[in-house]
Formats: C-alpha cells, sequence, structure tokens
C-alpha cells in the first residue's frame, strides 16, 4: 500500500504545459529594454526578437561613445559639457593643420638649402622646452589644478592657442624661429599638464556610479572621432587655402575665436559640487544674509572662471576669500603675532585645531599639525566669517566663534542636503602647519 501511494504521489506532480521567458537590456532598473521573449513547451521552444538588426547595429554603435547606464549613471551637465568640448576640439584639430603645415615650413621641409641635421636639432629643442616647461608649471601649480577646474580649463585652452599662434608666424620671422617654436612648445606643454589634470578632476564630478573609468574610455573614443573629422577638414582647408596667407590667417583667427567661446560654454555647463575657496564664500555670503544656501547650478551661474578678474579686483568684497590665506609659515610671524597667537589659543580657539589672526582685513591660519580635511574647511569658513565682520565689529574673535558655534552645523547640514561636498575643502596643499602649547595652563592642544 505504501508503495502504491508514492507511486500516484509521483505521477500526480506536471509541469505547466508552457514557460515563457522575457529577456531585458539595460544597466539600471528603471532603463530596461525588452530585447526578446523565449517561450517553452513540452515539445517546442520559440524565440521572438524585439527590434530590427539595425537597431542592434545602432545601439552598439552609440554605445562606444556613452558611458553605461547613461543618463543615470552621469551627472546632469555630462551631455551640454560633452557637446560643446567635442565641438572646441574640432576647431583645434582643424587649426592644427594650418599650424602644422606653417611650421614645417618655417623648419625647411621641401627646400633643397634645408638639411636633416639642422631640422631634428630645431625639433628637439622644441620637444626639450616643452618637457622642461610641464615640469615646472607642475611644480608650481599642481596642487591648485582641482580646486579651480574651470579656470584651468580656460587657461589650458588659451595656451594651446598661443602655442599654435606661434607655430603659424614661426614662417614670417626665420631669424627668430627657434625662439618662437619653442615659445610655442611651452604653451603647448602647460595646456598638457593642465588638460589632464582638469579632466580628472571633472571625470570624477561626472561619475554617479563609481564609473570613472568608463567614462574616461568612452570620452577618449569622442575625442578620437572629433580628431578624425578635424584632421580631416584641416587638410581640405590646408588644401584650400594654400599659398593664400590673408584666407589662412581669417581661418584660423576665425576658428580660434570658436574655439575660446566653445570653451567658455562648456565650463559654464559645469555645476561643480565641491568646495573650493570662491563657492564657499558665496554659498557663506548667501547663507550669512538669508539663512538659506545656494543650488550648485546658482553657484556655476555666479563664479568666475577667468583669473584675470580676480587678480585685478581681489580687494572688491565679492572676492573676500582672496584674503584668507591658509596655513601660514610660524616662524614668519612677528613677535606681537605670536603674542596674540598665545592669547587666542587659550581662550577662542582653545577646542579647535586652527588659529585665526587678522591683520588689516586680511585674514592668516595656523593649521595644527592633527588637523583634518574637516577641520581645514571649518578654518577657512571661520576666517571667511572673520574677514565679513572685519569692518562691523570690535570683539572680532568672540562674535565669530560665536557665529561658528551657532550656525555652522546648520550650514553644513543644508549643504548636504543639497547635494553639496563637504568632507573637504579644494585649496592648495597645505605644508605648513604647528603645533602648541599653551604656558600658562601647560595644557596641550591635541
Amino acid at each position: 500500500m505504501e508503495d502504491g501511494g508514492e507511486g500516484r504521489g509521483s505521477s500526480g506532480i506536471r509541469g505547466p504545459a508552457s514557460f515563457t521567458v522575457e529577456e531585458w537590456r539595460g544597466s539600471s532598473s528603471s532603463k530596461l529594454t525588452r530585447t526578446a521573449v523565449i517561450t517553452a513547451g513540452s515539445s517546442s521552444l520559440s524565440l521572438r526578437r524585439s527590434g530590427s538588426r539595425w537597431g542592434e547595429l545602432r545601439r552598439k554603435i552609440v554605445e562606444a561613445f556613452i558611458p553605461e547606464g547613461f543618463p543615470d549613471s552621469v551627472t546632469s551637465d555630462y551631455l551640454p559639457f560633452q557637446i560643446w568640448d567635442s565641438l572646441q576640439g574640432l576647431s583645434t584639430y582643424i587649426r592644427s593643420m594650418l599650424s602644422t603645415q606653417a611650421l614645417l615650413s618655417a623648419i625647411g621641409v621641401g627646400e633643397k638649402s634645408a638639411t636633416v641635421l639642422g631640422a631634428t636639432f630645431q625639433w628637439f629643442l622644441r620637444d626639450f622646452t616643452g618637457m622642461l616647461g610641464g615640469i615646472l608649471f607642475t611644480f608650481y601649480q599642481g596642487s591648485n589644478l582641482d580646486s579651480h577646474a574651470k579656470m584651468w580649463r580656460l587657461v589650458a585652452d588659451f595656451m594651446n592657442d598661443i602655442g599654435m599662434l606661434m607655430d603659424l608666424i614661426s614662417p614670417l620671422w626665420p631669424s627668430a624661429l627657434i625662439a618662437i617654436v619653442c615659445l610655442g612648445s611651452l604653451s603647448r606643454s602647460f595646456t598638457g599638464v593642465a588638460s589632464g589634470a582638469t579632466r580628472a578632476a571633472l571625470t570624477q564630478h561626472f561619475s554617479l556610479e563609481n564609473n570613472a573609468a568608463d567614462i574616461s574610455a568612452k570620452e577618449g573614443s569622442q575625442e578620437t572621432v572629433a580628431t578624425m573629422v578635424g584632421m580631416a577638414l584641416g587638410m581640405l582647408l590646408a588644401q584650400v587655402t594654400r599659398g593664400r596667407r590673408l584666407v589662412i590667417w581669417l581661418s584660423f583667427l576665425s576658428l580660434t575665436v570658436f574655439h575660446m567661446f566653445a570653451n567658455y560654454m562648456a565650463v559654464r555647463c559645469l555645476s561643480l559640487t565641491t568646495l573650493n575657496d570662491e563657492r564657499s564664500w558665496l554659498l557663506l555670503k548667501h547663507f550669512m544674509k538669508t539663512g538659506e544656501v545656494l543650488s550648485p547650478q546658482q553657484v556655476s551661474a555666479m563664479e568666475h572662471v577667468f583669473p584675470i578678474w580676480a587678480s585685478l579686483w581681489s580687494s572688491a568684497p565679492e572676492f573676500l576669500h582672496k584674503r584668507v590665506r591658509l596655513g601660514i609659515r610660524v616662524s614668519s610671524l612677528s613677535h606681537s603675532d605670536a603674542m596674540e597667537l598665545q592669547s587666542l589659543s587659550s581662550s577662542h580657539y582653545r577646542r579647535e585645531k586652527y588659529l585665526l589672526l587678522e591683520r588689516k582685513g586680511w585674514i592668516r591660519v595656523v593649521m595644527h599639525r592633527r588637523s583634518t580635511p574637516g577641520d581645514v574647511l571649518q578654518s577657512f569658513v571661520h576666517g571667511l566669517v572673520v574677514a565679513r565682520l572685519a569692518n562691523e565689529s570690535k570683539a572680532l574673535h568672540a562674535e565669530s566663534c560665536q557665529w561658528m558655534s551657532r550656525y555652522y552645523p546648520v550650514f553644513i547640514s543644508k549643504l548636504q542636503s543639497l547635494g553639496w561636498s563637504t568632507e573637504r575643502l579644494l585649496s592648495h596643499s597645505i605644508i605648513w602647519r604647528a603645533d602648541w602649547v599653551v604656558d600658562s595652563s601647560g595644557d596641550k592642544l591635541e
């Protein structure tokens, strides 16, 4: 009886008459496309694909140029930036054909009097100057490129324009050929360093799903296409304008103007969420007036991208952030400054990892040797508050410390709620720090 029971139980289990499976494609659950439907029966299997082969081919081609999961895997400013960046790159490659043609003519390519050794020596000096210039530029400005990515992006392309201009004018002054060629190579070396560093910073900004490598690879594909099209158009333009110097210059200058316009529009599209000195000041100034913070898009429309403005008008109120000096060298302080720091360290800044010293509206910040990136950001904001109150308060440090203890946590919380990155301040490298001891109490500030 038991065996029969088992047999009836086994024979009673039957599978479904048919089984259907849908195939979907996409890197995000909210952006999926059905590609196929598979139906399996007891004696048959059917496959029905969605879309055409041409659609599949088009999709594969597009995926070679855009990041996986686009647009959800990148920030909203990625697409407009890449459009303008590709246009400026196209302009660069078209002009490079004109400038290279002029440079080769200046060196003596095609002339019987020119020697291989002479051309090789000139080319060696050109490359050597560029390499040396790149090293020196990295030494002096390498740590400052992240904090002002927009500005250095414009500077890089402007220096590239200068380099191309030097190549184009090289045939006009044969006696100064080596100096002109080396100057052009020096300009382009600045471009290589600044452009590479800012591109790395922008790639990290665009990445929303830890896909910086994918974004960088696809950007390389886009640049390759722009290079190929630009070189083809450049060769055509060089052929059409050959021997017509006025047309060459008009074409070059027109493309250069468009190149700088496209670069300006590209950096204006960016809405960076990191905090540098200017963005921190714009946010703090608005917060002190209204109690609210601005969004990255609002700040992007307000911040400056041309370095000459800040250098000429750094004393203006809108450039108050230029008056805060982070990480000063304590051995450069006078005796009166040191005595004031001693008083401040045992009173207003007893629990802080920094000290602030105000002189004629300029704020100098001494960082503790154990200060964290968060302490650096707090010290800079505190320095901005002191600079803001410098002409309004006599008890400057007392009022600024009171403001910081009351409003700074609220300020940071509101920044985070709007997507700002508050982990650190993008600034120059702070290489000078200090450790201080207050003799009156014997307490060492940790």
